[in-house]
């Protein structure tokens, strides 16, 4: 038996670093389902029990104002309430602490973290990875008002569907980059 899983790993040798990353963020996903807690609706969020509510709804805030601010600069009409975008056509999108990106922020984080690689390299990629899924997460946001204004029935599907795994397909290919340019070096 044991011969027979080293072989497989063997074989499977060409893909280790894809299915490292796919057990990281396997790990990081369920460790944050089962931790960090809160109804989307709401403001309040826990972890462990604990109110870490804070951070999350002033993380909230910025996306919505980032959000706000690429409308305007787009010369698109909206009105601002607290978190939530609505056109003069009455659709919007209300952005709520699950849709902020902390949560993409902490897995590409823990990918990297816990990868290959030198920590030289890792203290400015990290940092400048963050930028970049914070700077994603407002083009999704932005995508999915524009679209929303005039057809409101599309959000599920940007929201659920293709956004969803856009934004894990974007924390790939960061991971890529790392794993060709800086882990390996």
């Amino acid at each position: 038996m044991k011969t027979k899983l080293k072989n497989l790993w063997l074989w499977l040798s060409p893909a280790h670093g894809v299915i490292y990353f796919m057990v990281i963020l396997a790990i990081c996903h369920f460790f944050w389902k089962f931790t960090v807690t809160g109804e989307e609706s709401d403001t309040f969020v826990t972890f462990f029990g604990l109110d870490i509510s804070a951070p999350f709804n002033r993380m909230t805030e910025f996306v919505t104002a980032n959000v706000a601010r690429v409308l305007s600069w787009l010369g698109i009409p909206f009105h601002l309430h607290e978190t939530a975008i609505v056109f003069p056509t009455n659709n919007g999108i209300h952005i709520v602490w699950g849709c902020n990106g902390l949560k993409q922020m902490y897995i590409f984080f823990c990918i990297i973290a816990f990868y290959c690689g030198s920590w030289k390299h890792k203290l400015w990629y990290i940092p400048a990875g963050l930028v970049m899924v914070h700077l994603f997460n407002i083009f999704r946001l932005v995508i999915i008002s524009v679209v929303v204004k005039d057809h409101p029935e599309y959000f599920n599907f940007l929201h659920a569907y293709l956004f969803k795994y856009l934004f894990y397909g974007f924390i790939f290919l960061m991971w890529v980059l790392w794993e060709e340019r800086f882990a390996r070096k």
